[in-house]
C-alpha cells in the first residue's frame, strides 16, 4: 500500500490516494498502520477518494478502526495532498465527508499548500442531534458528574460530538489518560464523545487539550478547536475570533454567533513522508464501532 503521512498541528494521519488504489479492509488497515510501535504511527487513516457530489471525498478511520465523521486537521491535509500531488490545480475546492460537503480555501507558497481555511459549517447545539441524552434542548454550562466530580459542560457538534469544559486549573497538568475515557464512554453520550478541557488565557486566546473518541489524547483536534470556540463565544468567555492553542500548534477560529452562522478554521497542513507498507492479508478487526453522531 502506497501512503503519505501528514499532520495538522501534530494531529497525524496516514493518507492513501484511493483514486489510484483500493483498500479492502480500511478498519483493519487503520488499526495496523496507526500502531506507533508495529505500524507507521498515527491518529488514524484517511482515504482520499473521487466523489460524485464534490471535488474529492475524505473517508476517515480512527486509530481503533472505528469510522470517523469529520476531522478538521485531517481535511486540511487532504487539501494539501490533492494540490501538491497534482490531483487538482484549484485553490478553492470541496470535499465530501460523512458530515457533509466542506469548502476549503488553499494558501499556496512556491507551489505548495502551507495553510488552509475551512468552512466547517454551522455548529449544532440541539442535544438530539449531537447526540446527548439530556432533558433540555441544549446543554450549555450544565453540571455533569464524571468520576465522582461535578464538571460544567457545554455540548456542541461540529459534524461529530464534543463536550467542552472550561477549567480554572491548568489543563497542562490534567491526567487526561484517566479523565478522558470517563467522558468518552459516559452513558449520556450514546455515540461517545470528544472532550475538550480549556483554559481561558484572555478573550482572544484559549488553551485546549483534547481526548478524542477512538484515538485517545491527540496533539490537536480541528473540530474540537471549533467547538471550543463556539462554547466560549456562547458563554461570553471569548471574542468571535479566538486563537486556540493546542499541544501541537495553534488554530485560528472565526464564528459570528448569529443564527446559521458558519465556523471557519485556519491552520497549517504538513507532509511528513511517503512510503510503501505491506498489510497482512489476514489482518482483521472484530466488533468495529461505526460512529453515527
Amino acid at each position: 500500500m502506497r501512503f503519505t503521512k501528514m499532520h495538522g498541528c501534530g494531529n497525524d494521519y496516514i493518507y492513501v490516494d484511493c483514486t489510484t488504489q483500493e483498500i479492502s479492509n480500511p478498519s483493519g488497515v487503520a488499526r495496523y498502520v496507526s500502531d506507533r510501535h508495529f505500524g507507521i504511527g498515527s491518529d488514524g487513516l484517511i482515504l482520499i477518494k473521487s466523489s460524485s457530489r464534490a471535488d474529492f471525498e475524505m473517508d476517515m478511520y480512527n486509530a481503533d478502526g472505528s469510522r470517523g465523521m469529520m476531522c478538521g486537521n485531517g481535511i486540511r491535509c487532504v487539501a494539501k495532498y490533492v494540490y501538491d500531488h497534482g490531483l487538482t490545480d484549484e485553490k478553492e475546492i470541496s470535499v465530501d465527508t460523512a458530515s457533509g460537503v466542506k469548502f476549503l480555501s488553499l494558501s499556496v507558497v512556491d507551489g505548495k499548500v502551507g495553510t488552509v481555511r475551512v468552512d466547517m459549517g454551522a455548529p449544532e447545539l440541539d442535544v438530539r442531534k449531537i447526540p446527548v441524552t439530556y432533558p433540555n434542548d441544549k446543554m450549555i454550562q450544565q453540571p455533569l458528574e464524571v468520576g465522582g466530580k461535578i464538571y460544567h459542560v457545554t455540548c456542541v457538534s461540529m459534524g461529530n460530538p464534543h463536550c467542552i469544559i472550561f477549567l480554572d486549573e491548568d489543563v497542562r497538568e490534567l491526567q487526561l489518560d484517566k479523565i478522558g475515557p470517563l467522558f468518552e464512554h459516559h452513558s449520556i453520550f450514546p455515540a461517545g464523545v470528544n472532550t475538550e478541557f480549556v483554559n481561558v488565557i484572555d478573550r482572544g486566546h484559549l488553551r485546549m487539550r483534547v481526548w478524542e473518541r477512538g484515538s485517545g489524547e491527540t496533539l490537536a483536534c480541528g473540530t474540537g478547536a471549533c467547538a471550543c470556540a463556539v462554547a466560549g463565544i456562547k458563554t461570553d468567555l471569548c471574542d468571535k475570533e479566538p486563537e486556540i492553542e493546542l499541544l501541537g500548534g495553534k488554530l485560528d477560529i472565526s464564528y459570528e454567533n448569529h443564527k446559521n452562522s458558519h465556523v471557519f478554521m485556519s491552520g497549517p497542513a504538513v507532509e511528513v513522508f511517503s512510503g510503501d507498507i505491506d498489510i497482512p492479508d489476514d489482518y482483521a478487526v472484530d466488533d468495529v464501532k461505526i460512529y453515527k453522531g
